[in-house]
């Protein structure tokens, strides 16, 4: 089997990551702060997806996230505070889900063309706040006026108070992926542990 097949195959071991960390976001799904004057609380969910696409990259970590959305849909109370079903799709926290999704594939990106060596912590927290904090709340803060019927302005202001929890949700997914990755390596999809990729 020529590379390029491999690498467009999911073994069962990237099914299993996958689901995995579909898992692991739908468990932190127990932590949601309202916010005064917010329409979508504090959440811890979003450190799985930061882990998602940093430990996984950007094809098992997308899917990850559509697992577990796709779960959320069909019925499952798995987001924060027991929500589930079609609605929470017509909220809005709407921007916030679809950031989920690219967030995890652009941090995913960026660390899959991160080389192994020095400096590896500060590239990989650049990447989760690339993707993870930038992409994630400018998607919920540009989503949100739909639903609300607040000034754009007003709402990218007022998600300036995640900022905090996100960052530093992001310097510990990058501690957490660097040492999974100094520790025990995933390999790239559809390459079996000790197989070469090239």
């Amino acid at each position: 089997m020529t590379r390029s097949r491999r690498r467009t195959v999911l073994l069962p071991r990237d099914l299993g990551l996958i689901a995995l960390f579909a898992a692991l976001i739908a468990t932190l799904g127990f932590v949601a702060v309202p916010v005064a004057g917010m329409a979508v609380p504090i959440v811890l969910q979003n450190l799985g997806v930061f882990l998602a696409g940093a430990i996984l990259g950007a094809r098992r970590g997308t899917l990850a996230i559509v697992t577990f959305l796709v779960l959320v849909a069909a019925g499952l109370p798995l987001l924060s505070g027991g929500r589930g079903g079609i609605g929470v799709f017509m909220t809005p926290s709407l921007g916030y889900l679809l950031g989920w999704v690219a967030g995890a594939f652009v941090i995913g990106f960026l660390t899959e063309r991160i080389g192994a060596g020095k400096r590896y912590f500060p590239k990989v927290l650049a990447a989760v706040m690339l993707g993870g904090v930038l992409v994630i709340d400018l998607l919920g803060a540009l989503v949100s006026p739909l639903f609300t019927g607040l000034d754009l302005g007003v709402t990218l202001i007022g998600s300036a108070v995640f900022l905090p929890g996100d960052i530093l949700k992001a310097v510990l997914a990058a501690l957490v992926a660097a040492a999974v990755h100094r520790a025990y390596p995933v390999p790239p999809v559809g390459i079996r542990r000790g197989e070469s990729g090239a």
